[in-house]
This record gives C-alpha cells, structure tokens and sequence, in this order.
C-alpha cells in the first residue's frame, strides 16, 4: 500500500521534530502537530472549524511542559509508540477497504480520533474538531465555514471512502460514503442549473401561464415572504413555470431585482439516491441550503416539495 508523497514527508517531519526535541518516542501529539504543517490536513481542519496556528501552538506548548527529553547526548533514534502506529494500521486498514490506492493525510486524520484517549485528540476537540466533522467533510464536503473549492475537492474526493472504512463507528455510519472524484459542489452535484439550460436552448418558451410567472416575479422582488409556492394537480406545468423564469432571466426579461439570479431545480432523485443512513437526507439538504447561502445569486426551485414537509399529495 503506498503513502502519499505529501504523507511521506508529515511523517519524516513527525519523526525529526520527535528526534530534534530529544524526545524518546514518536507519539500521535507529533504526528498532529507534523499534519499542521501537511497542505492538506491544515485544508481539513480549517473546514472543520480548527484554528491551525493555535493548535499547533499548544502542541508546542505541550511538548514543552509534559514530555521528558533524553538526557544522553548521545545520537538516538526515537521509537514510534503503539498507539502511532495503530492508527497508522487503521488508515492503512480503512483505506483497503474502501479501495483507494494510497494513504492520504485525510486517512490518517480521521484515525487518530480511534485513540480517543490520547493528547492528540483532546487538542482537536479542544478546537471543537469532531472525527464526525472530518469525516462529513471528507465524504460530502460539509464544511463549518462554507465548501472547499472545486480544485481542492479534486484533491479530496478520494479520501471519503478511506476516512470511512470498515472501522467506520455508529455515529459516523450516520452519513454516507460517496465513490471516488464524487463532486464537492452540493449544487452541481444534486441541482440543475435552468439558466445554463435556458442558454444551451433546452427550454421552450413558456406559453399559458404568464398570469402566474408574473407573479412569480412580483413574489421573488420582494424582500421579505418571498417564497412562492405552486399547488396543482399533476401536469398543469408547475414546473413549466420555473422553467419560463429562468429563460426570462436569460433573455433579460426581468426586473432588475432579478437579472442576475440563477434557477436551480433540486434533482430529488439525486438527492435521495444511495441514502443509507439515518440523517444522510438531512445533510444533503443542509448541504445544498448552505451552497445557495455560498453563491448569493441562486434561487432554489424544489419540484414535488411536499415529499420534504409531509404536506400530503
């Protein structure tokens, strides 16, 4: 099983600053303090919440305060302790099982919280950084402080599986497990985007039903209750009308309230394919609200919303 190259050297790192403390074993507090120096561990948990300077800070400090320098001058080689290399066996473990080819930094992240005993873990969740949340991130990129980039979750979107492996507890069991290069954009991933439609010249121009997108529109220019919802029996084209609106809005058909909104139509088939566990639903949702929240300019159509608030057909 390889290690990622960007692995390799947090772990060389963890080795040499055990080696230049005079520090007689190689513990998870030096694999920690070495992933906050890791490109990619540091973009993990910063996305869970940690501040990546104070927690290596009090590593620092820790190291200083608790841990016993050899007194020899002597040249030594420190020794890597059991629980270093359990969680080392779990990465390696969780990341067979899962597929992947390598151990990334995300991997070996979310082992260490298996050793909830150590002073490793007591400092993330001294940031409040759960493996729940390393794991949401890595799986569905959940994030406390908005969704990584779509060059970073390239980078990431192997490491869901592998943090989520066999070893995987009950709560984490929670939430699920997409494939390799799943896409991070919770809008790309369970929405159609109507204006990109509208202009590739897949939507017609709507006919019959310029009463009600017209008040769509007066609905969406307001400022507060701006939530229109459309009730009707199956076929009369609630959906058409979404539709219209965003070619409107492509045609600059608009106020200007609206010229720069996008439509995007929740994909509920999406949305509820491969849910598993008990939660996953509610996440995906969160995931999109908060990826609307992200782009400022996007209005949310829902199709069939009654199946979400239990309104009955």
């Amino acid at each position: 099983m390889m290690l990622s190259e960007e692995l390799q050297k947090t772990l060389e790192r963890a080795y040499q600053e055990a080696r230049r403390r005079k520090h007689e074993y190689i513990t998870l507090e030096h694999l920690l303090y070495a992933l906050t120096f890791d490109r990619t561990a540091c973009d993990i948990l910063m996305h869970c919440g940690a501040d990546v300077k104070k927690l290596g800070r009090d590593l620092e400090e820790f190291f200083e305060k608790n841990m016993e320098k050899v007194s020899s001058e002597d040249d030594f080689e420190p020794e890597y302790t059991i629980g270093f290399q359990y969680v080392m066996q779990i990465a390696l473990a969780n990341v067979q099982s899962s597929g992947q080819k390598e151990v990334t930094s995300g991997s070996v992240l979310a082992a260490i919280f298996r050793e909830n005993e150590s002073h490793a873990v007591f400092f993330l969740e001294k940031q409040e950084v759960s493996r729940l949340d390393v794991v949401r991130y890595l799986s569905h990129g959940i994030s406390k402080i908005g969704f990584a980039d779509s060059s970073r979750a390239n980078a990431l979107g192997e490491e869901g599986d592998a943090a989520t492996g066999e070893e995987t507890t009950k709560e984490d069991e929670q939430h699920a497990r997409p494939g390799p290069n799943t896409e991070k954009d919770p809008l790309k991933r369970f929405c159609v985007n109507l204006n990109e439609r509208a202009q590739a010249g897949k939507i017609d121009p709507l006919i019959g039903r310029m009463t009600e997108l017209d008040r769509t529109i007066h609905i969406l220019a307001r400022r507060r209750k701006n939530n229109p919802i459309y009730v009707g029996d199956a076929g009369v084209g609630k959906t058409a009308i979404a539709e219209g609106l965003a070619y409107r809005i492509v045609q600059g058909e608009v106020p200007e309230a609206l010229q720069d909104k996008v439509i995007y139509a929740l994909d509920m088939g999406g949305l509820l394919a491969g849910t598993k566990f008990r939660g996953e639903f509610e996440d995906r949702l969160k995931a999109v609200i908060e990826g609307l929240k992200r782009v400022q300019n996007g209005v949310l159509f829902i199709d069939e919303i009654h199946t979400i608030i239990g309104a009955g057909a």
